[in-house]
């Protein structure tokens, strides 16, 4: 799986994040006739929240990214990128369950939206998430906290 960790990200991150999203969507977004190279990098600029987001590093270098951001009835799970060849190495999955853990903990809801097609999908299902709606281009998910995680 690597050697991996998560940092707090700043404001400086921002250009690394949107470019790799640019990456990462790409396949998806052509598949749906969406991608828009000025668009793809811009959407994630206007939305990033530095205090909400981690960056994702193997051996010490920019892999990844993730936020958690809160709002009134769950977390959002947000800009979850990580580069093309960590995919599929179990880096994401153990991001992905550490994030989960501490909701759990907290009896947090976490939703988020991925793709339709997107090979992403089954990795949150595999977590627990289940659809709660679907339009052309998204599907909406949700994970309930399960009791496992919290001290209660």
């Amino acid at each position: 799986m690597g050697d991996w960790a998560v940092r707090q990200a700043s404001v400086a991150d921002v250009e690394a994040v949107a470019e790799l999203r640019a990456v990462v969507l790409r396949a998806d977004l052509e598949r749906l006739g969406r991608y828009d190279e000025q668009r793809v990098r811009q959407r994630l600029r206007d939305g990033f929240a530095p205090a909400h987001t981690w960056m994702i590093e193997v051996g010490g270098a920019f892999a990844g990214c993730v936020s958690l951001r809160p709002a009134d009835d769950a977390h959002w799970l947000e800009h979850f990128y990580l580069a093309p060849h960590l995919q599929g190495g179990g880096i994401g999955a153990a991001v992905l369950r550490e994030l989960l853990d501490r909701c759990d903990r907290d009896g947090i809801r976490v939703r988020l939206n991925v793709l339709r097609g997107s090979p992403a999908r089954r990795l949150y299902e595999r977590h627990g998430f289940t659809v709660e709606s679907e339009d052309p281009v998204d599907v909406y998910m949700v994970r309930e906290p399960t009791r496992a995680g919290r001290d209660d």
